[in-house]
């Protein structure tokens, strides 16, 4: 599963004119802070978003592929720290949620769009980005949609915004609203867009929140199959191939070694303090990633979409599991 990571860009937004040297330095520093474990992974965005807009980010050419391997192994490795039967009474409480909130997120996306006269292949992703799981989705649907560079730009723009703001905002707005650790979990995998930010909100909450959302998020993530489908019928291109999200396979495989192989429970621990700094340096980057430039080229219209759709999917789920869970 592709990280949401924006199409790289010149660091032609960053306020502090620094030498490549002095840049560097400042980089690995906050890198090596990412790694000692001191920081919690919302520090990190925050501090890669502060790098990203005053000095620049050095090695914005490797971002995508960066963030994109660690996110991914660090998510298998959180499946260490899960219990497959917990797991699958998630999955099973989080199933109606999502193929509700699939569908009507994207049937209001399509409405949301013609109506701000949006590009529809823009509007499609921001869509789809919103209902499944934020950059992911879009990635797998982009090739599908035959979208051009700025398209996919714009829409990926979109989600990385929303998605830095959730995950302040979120553990702020479940604390507030006395959310179960149970309810949080099922709530931030189900409004929050991407897997990263998902994770990060779901472990400052607590450890039943974590493994509640990292496993409703990645089965959620399957969903890229049939929406991309349904996007070549839309669209009709049916010689595109969609990408499948192979790696949650290999968290399938951690939760069932955690789960059945009694010997697992002497490195397991070790393996879940690895993926929690790994998660940390992950959103370091995706923070470094968004410049002024990025923010920029979203432009109203999309970012309106955006927070239209999310504000929607956020406000129904919520309310869904207070009152009818």
């Amino acid at each position: 599963m592709k990280n949401q990571n924006i199409i790289p860009q010149k660091n032609t937004s960053a306020f502090l004119a620094v030498s490549p040297s002095f840049q560097k330095i400042i980089f690995i520093i906050l890198t090596l802070l990412c790694l000692s474990g001191l920081i919690s992974p919302p520090v990190a965005l925050l501090l890669g978003l502060i790098v990203a807009n005053l000095s620049g980010h050095p090695f914005l050419h490797l971002n995508h592929r960066a963030t994109s391997i660690l996110l991914q192994i660090s998510v298998v490795g959180l499946g260490f720290g899960m219990n497959v039967n917990s797991a699958l009474s998630a999955g099973k409480e989080g199933f109606i949620f999502t193929v509700a909130s699939i569908f009507c997120t994207l049937i209001l996306g399509l409405l949301i769009g013609k109506w701000l006269k949006i590009d529809k292949k823009t509007s499609h992703l921001i869509s789809c980005g919103t209902a499944i799981c934020g950059g992911s989705a879009i990635a797998a649907i982009a090739p599908v949609l035959k979208s051009d560079e700025k398209q996919t730009s714009v829409a990926l723009g979109v989600i990385f915004i929303l998605n830095s703001v959730a995950l302040f905002l979120f553990p702020a707005i479940g604390h507030w609203l006395d959310l179960t650790q149970q309810e949080f979990g099922l709530w931030c995998a189900i409004a929050i867009h991407d897997t990263s930010s998902v994770v990060g909100a779901a472990n400052k909450y607590g450890p039943e929140a974590l493994q509640i959302a990292t496993t409703v998020k990645l089965a959620r993530a399957l969903w890229i199959i049939p929406v991309a489908l349904l996007t070549s019928v839309m669209f009709k291109n049916k010689s595109s191939k969609v990408k499948i999200p192979y790696f949650i396979g290999l968290f399938i495989i951690a939760m069932l070694l955690n789960t059945y192989l009694p010997q697992t429970a002497i490195v397991a621990p070790y393996l879940v303090d690895i993926a929690k700094i790994g998660l940390t340096i992950t959103l370091f980057l995706i923070g470094a990633g968004l410049n002024f430039n990025v923010l920029k080229s979203v432009g109203v219209k999309p970012l309106f979409q955006g927070v239209l759709l999310w504000i929607f999917i956020a406000t129904a789920a919520l309310l869904s599991i207070m009152y009818f869970n």
